[in-house]
């Protein structure tokens, strides 16, 4: 029995040794493994680190991306370059084209590199080439960028790169004309018509606008006769952007025999083509018979304005034509030499003659407005002439004449549903009826009717999207002022009596606005839409304002610097560094205009109606806090800052 026992007890601790061996074979074994692990992980991230830089090829195509771009590019004399985005449907139904021309030029003698860069994680290479759509295709040509705007095919993209790609070749000269203060009044005192832009080389919209500028230009020089298109570096040649009142890129002017008028046209080559072409046209269009005014006048939805001429020759069609051109964007203009056209107007020759469309006749006005141009008449009494008449005593007002015909103010707006179809024209003209019974006794107001549904937010504005009414009615101010009339069966009564109660200032405006901030202590102070007046329009303080919008990406990249400047200038008791949310505020003032996000102003302690406006992409502390120091009027250590 008891040898037995001591048999176990050896046996066991014989068991006992071997697991500890077995124990210490495997950590052995594990710890080797996990030097292996980490081996192949710094392999992983030695292969990573080559991944950054190396050039992967897809079907031919190497793919390029913002750490390698630059090093593949540098030395090569011809690059063909696609960027795209994945998610683009041309972009997927070019990609066997692009592929079978990357084939077609790797067989070229010499080869052509052909690359493409995803522009949506490359966004570095993609901004510095001014991508802005899926497929931008550029031929890079030493380095530098050849737009590529032909067909998307094989033949064509090959045939335009191996033309690129030849020793001798160099890019066309610019059709745009360059103008300096040194070529800038000859220039555009000989041309019958010229387009200039002036422009901030730092300037993000002017980057997007040059190539379209350009394409624009070739095409324009090759139109018989040429219209040219020029530019002018506005930071260069400041003497001529003051001039001209520059206060903003790009800004383009279009020029008659050195006579600038502002050009409200598109901004892409095809829109700039057909705009021009149409500016460099007659100002007037010739009417032959008196059926042609006739339709106007039943059909119309704008004034009719005709002139009625003797012939060419005389003098007061030159005047006319003279006070068309000014104005050519905001009316359309109408010419006769016909006595039957004379006749149907009841005109002679020498007479301007404005006449409404049909359905805005009324008891309270004359059927037609007449001004006789004599030799002394000058072109802005013909301009003035335009303006007084342009619009009935109750007229339409839409999104489409909104800005050039009721810009005025105090404009007072009826909203319902207008809609002058033979259907419903007869319930139209009865709401009208109501409001040229008050309109007539006020001259000083211009009075509109609306659609309900196309001013459906400025309703919501005025608090009156669910009043409940057929008839709502507002007041459009000066100051960009709003006043909303109380909900209520209308009829003429009512709404004379809130005119006369806005006219005695018995109205209170509606601003929209966030609540009023409990704590504003901090270095930037906020402003809401009722708290504008008293901070920003203070005439005691400067004030710098920023607008900005809660989703803006450059408001958020501005934020930490532009509370660093409201932290410099804290001590200064006479200036606010202040901010406003312009999406859920309304800036209850129409200088302060917000056209894009972040917009900066300063408004300076004595002239509040005369902001100056922070233009510029460095919008860093030190650029900000020049330009505060530039126009601050208080500044009590300005040396010390």
């Amino acid at each position: 029995m008891r040898k037995v026992a001591l048999l176990l007890i050896v046996l066991l601790g014989v068991a006992h040794f071997a697991t500890v061996c077995r124990c210490e074979e495997d950590a052995e074994e594990n710890k080797a493994e996990a030097a292996d692990e980490d081996s192949d992980d710094e392999e992983e991230e030695d292969d990573n680190d080559e991944d950054d830089t190396e050039v992967k090829e897809e079907n031919g195509v190497l793919v390029l991306t913002n750490s390698n771009f630059d090093t593949f590019i540098e030395g090569k004399d011809t690059v063909l370059v696609e960027f795209y985005a994945p998610w683009c449907g041309h972009c997927k139904q070019f990609a066997p084209e692009y592929e079978k021309i990357a084939q077609t030029l790797k067989e070229n003698d010499p080869p052509i590199p052909v690359v493409k860069v995803d522009a949506t994680k490359a966004d570095a290479v993609a901004s510095r080439f001014d991508v802005t759509g899926y497929p931008t295709i550029k031929i890079l040509k030493n380095g530098e960028p050849v737009d590529y705007d032909g067909e998307r095919n094989e033949k064509a993209i090959v045939a335009r790169v191996i033309e690129v790609s030849q020793p001798g070749w160099k890019p066309p000269p610019e059709a745009t004309l360059v103008l300096t203060k040194d070529n800038f009044d000859e220039t555009v005192d000989n041309a019958d018509i010229i387009l200039v832009e002036f422009y901030a080389p730092w300037c993000g919209h002017c980057k997007r606008l040059a190539p379209e500028y350009e394409k624009a230009a070739k095409e324009l020089s090759q139109r018989s006769p040429p219209i040219p298109l020029a530019k002018v570096d506005a930071t260069v040649e400041t003497e001529l952007a003051s001039r001209f009142g520059v206060t903003g890129y790009p800004t383009l002017k279009i020029f008659r025999k050195g006579k600038a008028f502002e050009y409200n046209g598109p901004r892409e080559k095809y829109g700039i083509v057909d705009f021009m072409s149409e500016q460099a046209g007659p100002p007037s269009k010739q009417i032959q018979a008196a059926k042609q005014v006739q339709e106007l006048i039943k059909d119309g939805d704008d004034a009719v304005i005709v002139g009625i001429f003797s012939s060419e020759q005389d003098a007061a069609y030159e005047i006319y034509f003279e006070a068309c051109n000014a104005l050519r964007e905001d009316f359309t203009f109408r010419h006769s030499f016909s006595s039957e056209v004379a006749k149907l107007l009841k005109a002679s020759a020498g007479q301007i003659v404005i006449i409404q469309p049909e359905k805005f006749n009324s008891k309270y006005e004359p059927s037609s407005n007449k001004l006789t141009v004599k030799e002394s008449t000058s072109v802005s009494e013909v301009q003035e002439f335009f303006k007084k008449h342009s619009i009935p005593l109750v007229g339409h007002r839409k999104p489409s004449n909104d800005a050039k015909r009721y810009s005025k103010r105090p404009l007072v707006v009826v909203y319902y549903g207008v809609d002058f179809s033979f259907d419903y024209r007869i319930a139209t003209q009865f709401w009208r009826s109501k409001v040229l019974d008050v309109a007539k006794d006020f001259p000083e107001y211009t009075f509109a009717i609306a659609d309900e549904e196309d001013y459906a937010e400025e309703l919501k504005s005025l608090g009156l999207s669910e009043s409940g009414e057929e008839v709502n009615v507002g007041i459009l101010a000066d100051g960009g002022k709003k006043f909303a009339m109380e909900p209520e069966e209308f009829d003429s009564e009512v709404l004379r009596e809130f005119v006369v109660a806005f006219k005695k200032g018995k109205l209170q405006a509606i601003i929209k606005s966030q609540p009023v901030p409990k704590n504003n202590k901090g270095p930037v102070k906020v402003v809401v839409g009722k708290t504008f007046d008293e901070i920003v329009m203070d005439t005691q303080k400067d004030v710098l304002i920023e607008f900005y919008a809660p989703w803006c990406g450059h408001c958020k990249k501005l934020e930490p610097d532009y509370v660093a400047l409201g932290k410099k200038y804290k001590s200064e008791k006479n200036l606010v560094i202040a901010k406003m949310d312009a999406t859920a505020n309304d800036v209850p003032n129409d200088i302060y205009k917000v056209e894009g996000f972040p917009t900066i102003y300063f408004a300076p302690s004595g002239s509040k109606q005369s902001p100056v406006k922070f233009e510029g992409g460095d919008r860093t502390v030190e650029a900000l806090g020049k330009f505060v120091e530039q126009h601050a009027t208080k500044l009590l250590k300005r040396d010390e800052l």
